[in-house]
């Protein structure tokens, strides 16, 4: 008799994409809670479906952010938009709500029962970053979940990166700062995973 055998995990399934949009800073350096962004979630979601990561985490406190959230992938997952476009509704079925980095942490690991690394990602030239081959080759050395953190408004807090294992090397740019989230988000990934 034949037994089914599961197929091994790719080292991606490992690696999750994190949207934080609290705490994250203003042009004014205060620790805010951003407003969330519906293209944001849909481009995040399409990211991990095509590098075929564990999912996405939508990181926010406040309800009626987290309405908007359940609104919008309730279309695409279980209302009309489901059979409208089935490719989004796989899409977004990867997508997942947390209040905070915490608790995703939490959830993470009580699901997979393996230690969750963070990942800051960010647009500033910090001292001890990591280029993206080193965490690679981490990701594929290790049995672990992997989180890489995007923050929005004007970046991750001093508070996030102080907790998280490894901060990413930016994108290089020529003198023009100013990537989107979801943007900066498929080159990090393409660097990460897509080159592996």
């Amino acid at each position: 008799m034949m037994m089914d055998i599961a197929p091994p995990e790719k080292f991606t399934e490992r690696v999750y994409l994190a949207l934080v949009h609290y705490p994250v800073y203003n042009k004014e350096g205060e620790t805010i809670a951003s407003a969330l962004t519906t293209v944001d979630i849909h481009d995040f979601s399409r990211i991990a479906r095509t590098y075929q990561l564990g999912g996405v985490w939508i990181i926010t406190p406040h309800q009626s952010q987290k309405k908007l959230f359940h609104r919008m992938r309730g279309h695409w997952v279980n209302g009309f938009g489901a059979t409208y476009n089935p490719t989004r509704k796989d899409a977004l079925q990867m997508v997942s709500l947390a209040d905070s980095i915490d608790e995703m942490t939490r959830k993470l690991e009580e699901s997979s029962g393996k230690a969750v690394h963070k990942i800051a990602t960010t647009a500033r030239e910090l001292p001890g970053t990591v280029p993206a081959e080193k965490i690679t080759e981490t990701i594929q050395d290790s049995g672990d979940k992997f989180v890489i953190l995007f923050g929005t408004g004007w970046g991750l807090t001093e508070t996030v990166l102080e907790t998280c294992d490894w901060i990413l090397t930016p994108i290089r740019f020529n003198g023009y700062n100013h990537l989107s989230v979801r943007s900066a988000a498929s080159i990090i990934c393409d660097r990460l995973i897509g080159e592996a």
